[in-house]
This record gives structure tokens, C-alpha cells and sequence, in this order.
């Protein structure tokens, strides 16, 4: 049984999960342990799912494609993938936190006006930049002793349904909130060029890595997405792993976890 931390409240926290701890149900549930043990500590989930919209994409006969480890979005797979992320996938998580006792409320982006978007400019289809808007709903929430657990789709003024890239929109919820923000990943934070896990990493840095091919694909997206985040949040943000979410309580009481994003 995890140990409570009972502790002053401050800040939200802003995680954001995708990527195999969809797939691994236990790791999951580990995760959600030790967010049910923070009490007193507001925090929001926002995820992606990208392994579980392959696998329904694939089964329907379309192929995936990817640039710059950004996915690109074609009108005719947005029912299928507004379906697996906002449906399927999202109810799949607060079902888990339920089964948990937890107080988890299932939502998208757009719901309760929280983050708007507009068509990206990358040549990514039905892809959205998302923008905060609204945090009524969350402050709502929050103050209820709610978890939220947001899922990375939203719409156009249009009223269109739109992908957005879920490092992205967690940085989203983030500012909504003036939140922390922890980006969990299948690894223990960036590398440099001798493998090495990197403490603090600059925007410099970071550029240097990408043109030297260190930091690549996926991983690209999501350490530009938290140089985007510190630089509005003026202040770091941590890309840790999932595989060990005792981590997270490590990082509210100030330690330092993972890779720290700097802020430029």
C-alpha cells in the first residue's frame, strides 16, 4: 500500500502519459497509486495514445504516417482517432482510477471551452495547435478533489475535430492552470551523444542534439514541446519515466527527477 503524502496544497501538476503505459495496465495502475497517495495536490492527467490508434487504424486498413515524429492526420482517419482517444482509450483510464476509488472524470479539450485551436501550419492534416482558453471547468473540478484525465483532441471554430500532438496540449492544460508540468515517457529523461541521461537541458543544447540526430522522432516533439512550455511557464519542466512513478512524489517535494527542460 502506497504511503499518503500529506502536504501543503500548491501548484496543479500537469502529467502527461502515452506511449506504452497504455498498453501495460499495471504500470498504469502504479501511476494512478501514487496519485491517489498525494493528497492535498491537485493534479490533471492529459494523454495521447498513439499505439492504440495505430493498432485501430491498421485494422481498418489505413497506414500511418509520421513527420517529425508529429502524426499526420487525414480527415478520413479523424472519426477513428477522435474514437480511440477521446473513447476508448480515455475510458479505459478513468475506468482504472475508478476501480481505484479515485474521482476521475473523463474529458477532451474542447469540453467546458478549456483550449481552442486552429488548423497547424506543419502540412499535418486535421491536426490542431491548441491555444488555453477556459479554466472554469477545471478550477471546478479541481476544487471538488476531482482528477481530470483529458484526452488530446479539440476542435476548430469550426466545430471541426481536430488531433493535437498530446506534449502539446498538456503544455495547454498547463498554462490554463500556471501548473508544474511532467511529461512521463518510456525513458528516464533525454539523452546526450554517449547515451547518457542529461540533468538540465538548454534550448541550445537541445538544438545541437536534434541536428546531430541525439534527440530524434518522438522525442523531438516532446522535448520542443516542453522548451515551449518552460519559455512560457518561465520555468523548468521535467520529461521523466513512467516506469517509476514514485518519482512524481520525489518531484513534489522539490528533487530533482529525470531531465529538467530549461527555460530560455
Amino acid at each position: 500500500m502506497t504511503k499518503s503524502i500529506c502536504r501543503k496544497v500548491r501548484k496543479p501538476l500537469v502529467i502527461k502519459i502515452g506511449g506504452a503505459i497504455l498498453e501495460k495496465q499495471d504500470a498504469l495502475t502504479d501511476l494512478l497509486k501514487i496519485i491517489a497517495s498525494l493528497k492535498g495536490q491537485a493534479v490533471v492527467l492529459v494523454h495521447g495514445g498513439g499505439c492504440v490508434v495505430d493498432d485501430m487504424l491498421s485494422q481498418a486498413g489505413f497506414t500511418t504516417e509520421k513527420k517529425h515524429g508529429l502524426r499526420v492526420t487525414p480527415q478520413a482517419q479523424m472519426p477513428l482517432i477522435a474514437g480511440a482517444l477521446a473513447g476508448s482509450v480515455n475510458k479505459a483510464i478513468v475506468a482504472t482510477a475508478v476501480s481505484l476509488h479515485m474521482q476521475a472524470v473523463g474529458l477532451s479539450l474542447l469540453d467546458g471551452d478549456m483550449v481552442s485551436c486552429k488548423l497547424s501550419e506543419k502540412g499535418l492534416g486535421m491536426v490542431g495547435e491548441p491555444d488555453a482558453q477556459n479554466s472554469k471547468l477545471l478550477d471546478t473540478l479541481l476544487s471538488a478533489n476531482f482528477l481530470p484525465i483529458i484526452s488530446s483532441i479539440g476542435s476548430l471554430a469550426s466545430g471541426e475535430l481536430v488531433n493535437v500532438n498530446a506534449d502539446d496540449a498538456a503544455v495547454a492544460i498547463c498554462q490554463l492552470l500556471n501548473a508544474e508540468l511532467l511529461l512521463l515517457t518510456d525513458v528516464n529523461g533525454v539523452k546526450d551523444a554517449r547515451g547518457e541521461y542529461i540533468a538540465s537541458l538548454s534550448k541550445t543544447q537541445a538544438n545541437t542534439l536534434i541536428e546531430q540526430g541525439v534527440i530524434a522522432g518522438g522525442m523531438t516533439a516532446k522535448v520542443n514541446a516542453a522548451l515551449h512550455a518552460a519559455s512560457q511557464l518561465r520555468r523548468s519542466i521535467a520529461v521523466a519515466s513512467w516506469q517509476s512513478p514514485e518519482q512524481i512524489i520525489n518531484l513534489i517535494k522539490g528533487d530533482a527527477i529525470g531531465t529538467r527542460i530549461q527555460p530560455h
